[in-house]
C-alpha cells in the first residue's frame, strides 16, 4: 500500500511539472501561402533552435520559444522559396506572419 501511495504522489508531481512548464511552448508562428500548393514545408531558425511544420491547406503553424526567428518556406516548382527576416516572437504569443505569396521561377 506504501509502494502505490508513492507511485501516486510521484505522478501527481510529475503532472503538475508539465502543466506548469507547458504554456512556455504555446508560442508560435502561424501564416499562410498563396498560392494554397505552392509550399509542402516551413521552418523557423533561430541560431540553434529550429521548428517545421507541414503546410496545411495553405496554412502553417510553427511552435516557438520567444526569440528573433527567419522563417523559411520551401517552395515547390515552379515556385521560389520564401524568406521572412526578423521575425520578433514573444514568450506566450502567437506572431502572425499574414499572407506569403510565392513569386514564380
Amino acid at each position: 500500500m506504501k509502494k502505490f501511495k508513492w507511485v501516486v504522489i510521484t505522478l501527481f508531481f510529475a503532472i503538475l511539472a508539465f502543466y506548469s512548464f507547458r504554456g512556455r511552448y504555446q508560442t508560435s508562428i502561424v501564416g499562410r501561402i498563396n498560392p494554397v500548393g505552392g509550399a509542402n514545408m516551413v521552418y523557423a531558425i533561430n541560431g540553434h533552435d529550429s521548428s517545421s511544420s507541414t503546410i496545411v491547406n495553405g496554412a502553417f503553424n510553427l511552435m516557438a520559444k520567444q526569440g528573433v526567428y527567419k522563417v523559411v518556406i520551401d517552395a515547390v516548382e515552379p515556385y521560389k522559396d520564401a524568406i521572412l527576416e526578423n521575425i520578433d516572437v514573444k514568450d506566450g504569443q502567437t506572431v502572425d506572419v499574414g499572407e506569403v505569396v510565392l513569386q514564380r521561377q
